[in-house]
């Protein structure tokens, strides 16, 4: 009796420790399934900013040529490219359907010079836009990017006629670098004249077009931040610059320094100033002395032309909406000037264009843009209204032919084109590229939130038919909020495929844009610019609170200023999100201006090095703000090796740094392009491969299929 006892107790024992073993066995099995990230190593630098004392673990990251950086971007990227493959199942349709929107026929909007038509165009399978041009009634094709790199990793880039348009100078970056090659080419059929001129980043053809003034840019000057000068070239000397003649650089790198011969009159004009302030000189084409100074500011902005012996300030000096200001060329300075069209309350003059007749107005009002026709006298004749709804997102003007070209943009197709000419100012359809994806059950709508601050907040929704508003539909909220750029409406193109499988797309037109004039943008810069993550976290409370979505179906997603945006809104509110796509972003905000062109922004965001732009900087600067013991939501984060405008180390520093904290479960994933820059360089294989693996990541963390 008591050995079957003593036998039961063991059998009993032997259970257990049997139980604990396939415990442990299935524990050992799942921990070797789960897909961890490569390891960072933490080497702590400490500097003081400001008598506080900060330790950045991962600052190591930032010498891209250190072969060990180089190594863990790779081992990064190949993480999470299989991470993305296994993880989530592949996309029924998803990537016919983009390659259909990108790998296609397509033809983009025409512009014309001299009463001869241009366009960029792409047939399927081509890598990269070509140039044509219509002589005759037949179209014609003079420049083409696959005849210098086969390879197709080369890029369009800026492009300049001369008057007549007999000659272009087209520039080629290679993988995204925005260094250019420039190539002048006969545009009635395609000749390369002379040698290429490398190095650039701008070119404009003089008015005797036997010269050029070109500005370099090298690899050199990007790193260094060395303020880029600008030369008067030969054009028959090609890449021989030894006899340029210096005429102009701004004296910090944070400015831009321009010069151009004017077409409508016998001047020259120089500019000098940052996104937000300016001064333009002025003085007789051919010479070379410094110029009178015509209108200067430390604080307003001014952007000129000229027609008819007049010359015109598009301005908003003591007006945040813009006026327009004129003034006789004879007597060109400012303080000369007459105002033609004064500041509207609630309208912001987004821009001019003269023709033979008429002064034409981009007037925008709620975001979207109208034309307004004014005389030279400054008579109001009409408002250009388009034949259908739509934003105008172009007006061009040839004043051989005296055609005027708009541009007319919805969400759900592609740009539509009109030509008016200014005699008879009569609508007829140009020219619309064919929409390569279903967007017959897709609406779109405007609506508005209140902010933190009680602020309005415009916001765009694009959603398909019969959508039930139960709180369950995945939802895309993306924004931008600076740099003056407003949030307008664009064909939506491969983000079709999202919204047909159910998804709602919503773009918030938040502070730091342009949608309400300078006052709007003004109050989301600089100490403000905590506005514009407030901005973007009422929009998702109200998406939540109107029943669009919830936290577990939300994602946000921005590039470069919007990689900012995302990347505070998701530090500042993890609970709010399910995952965030964070593309070339600046992230690092207490050093973003020591790396490349970043010197530029520092208007827009100020600089660390400066107590007081510190004080509101080091609040909401995502790198500096990751707090232990959260788990952020899952994150994309996107580089381009070869940016020239944000560094990759921003993406990689916030990627280690979330990925080393031990609180975090949910995937960090850093994807590196390593063939292009900002965005740009890509050729079309690059981009459906890009675009797929993005798309995954959205559509596998909201749960569709």
């Amino acid at each position: 009796m008591q050995y079957h006892i003593f036998s039961e107790k063991i059998l009993s024992k032997m259970k257990y420790i049997l139980i604990i073993a396939i415990l442990f066995i299935n524990f050992s099995i799942t921990m070797s399934q789960k897909s961890y990230p490569p390891q960072t190593a933490k080497v702590p630098f400490t500097y003081n900013l400001h008598n506080f004392v900060f330790t950045d673990n991962y600052q190591w990251l930032e010498d891209r040529n250190n072969p060990e950086v180089k190594e863990w971007s790779h081992k990064e990227h190949d993480y999470t490219v299989n991470y993305l493959n296994n993880k989530f199942p592949e996309i029924q349709g998803l990537k016919d359907e983009l390659r259909l929107n990108i790998d296609r026929d397509y033809r983009g909007v025409s512009f014309f010079k001299h009463g001869r038509e241009f366009f960029w165009a792409r047939k399927k399978g081509e890598q990269q836009s070509k140039l044509y041009t219509v002589l005759k009634g037949k179209e014609k094709l003079i420049f083409d990017p696959m005849l210098f790199d086969p390879s197709g990793k080369s890029s369009p880039g800026g492009m300049a006629l001369t008057e007549d348009g007999s000659r272009a100078a087209i520039g080629l970056q290679f993988q995204g670098n925005e260094i250019y090659t420039y190539r002048i080419i006969d545009t009635k059929n395609g000749k390369v004249l002379g040698d290429p001129i490398e190095n650039l980043s701008g070119f404009n053809w003089c008015k005797d077009e036997k010269s050029a003034y070109i500005s370099i840019r090298s690899r050199e000057i990007i790193e260094k931040q060395i303020p880029i000068p600008t030369y008067l070239h030969k054009i028959s000397d090609g890449n021989n610059m030894k006899n340029d003649v210096f005429v102009g650089a701004p004296k910090d790198a944070k400015d831009f320094f321009n010069i151009w011969d004017d077409d409508e009159s016998e001047f020259t004009f120089l500019t000098n100033g940052d996104f937000y302030s300016k001064t333009i000189r002025i003085r007789k084409q051919g010479t070379l002395d410094t110029g009178k100074v015509i209108c200067s500011s430390d604080t307003f902005n001014f952007d000129i032309a000229t027609k008819h012996n007049k010359i015109f300030y598009y301005t908003n000096e003591n007006a945040p909406n813009f006026k327009l200001m004129v003034a006789d060329l004879t007597k060109p300075e400012y303080a000369n000037a007459d105002e033609f069209y004064s500041e509207k309350k609630n309208l912001t003059l987004e821009g001019i264009v003269l023709t033979e007749k008429y002064v034409i107005l981009k007037v925008k009002k709620n975001v979207l843009v109208q034309a307004m026709l004014y005389d030279y006298d400054g008579k109001f004749v009409k408002e250009l209204m388009p034949p259908e709804l739509g934003d105008i997102s172009g007006i061009g003007y040839d004043k051989f032919s005296k055609d005027i070209t708009i541009s007319l943009n919805t969400f759900t197709n592609p740009t539509k084109v009109f030509k008016l000419n200014e005699d008879s100012l009569v609508w007829n359809f140009f020219y619309q590229d064919k929409a390569p994806v279903n967007t017959t059950d897709i609406i779109s709508r405007m609506m508005f939130y209140p902010s933190k601050d009680g602020t309005q907040i415009p916001i765009f929704l694009i959603f398909k038919k019969g959508v039930v508003l139960d709180g369950n539909n995945p939802t895309m909220l993306y924004g931008y909020g600076g740099f003056n750029i407003s949030m307008k409406p664009n064909f939506i193109g491969s983000t079709a495929s999202f919204i047909n499988r159910g998804g709602v797309y919503a773009i918030a037109c938040i502070r730091g844009g342009n949608e309400y004039g300078e006052n709007w943008h003004r109050s989301g810069m600089l100490g403000n610019k905590q506005n514009v993550f407030d901005d973007f976290i009422a929009g998702s409370e109200w998406l939540i609170a109107e029943k669009y979505t919830n936290p577990q179906k939300l994602l946000i997603r921005g590039g470069s200023n919007g990689g900012l945006l995302t990347g505070a809104t998701v530090v500042q509110r993890p609970d709010l999100f399910k995952a965030a796509i964070i593309a070339v972003p600046l992230l690092d905000m207490l050093r973003y201006h020591k790396f490349l062109i970043a010197r530029y922004w520092i208007p827009e965001y100020g600089c660390a090095d400066n107590k007081e732009d510190f004080d509101y900087i080091v609040k909401y600067s995502p790198y500096q703000n990751i707090r232990m013991g959260v788990d952020y939501p899952s994150m994309f984060i996107k580089a381009g090796e070869n940016d020239a405008r944000v560094d990759p180390l921003h993406a990689k520093k916030f990627a280690a740094a979330l990925q080393n904290l031990e609180s975090q479960t949910n995937p960090i994933l850093l994807y590196i392009d390593f063939e292009s820059g900002h965005g740009s360089g890509q050729s079309i294989e690059q981009m459906v491969e890009n675009q797929y693996l993005e798309w995954k990541f959205i559509m596998g963390e909201l749960g569709m299929k």
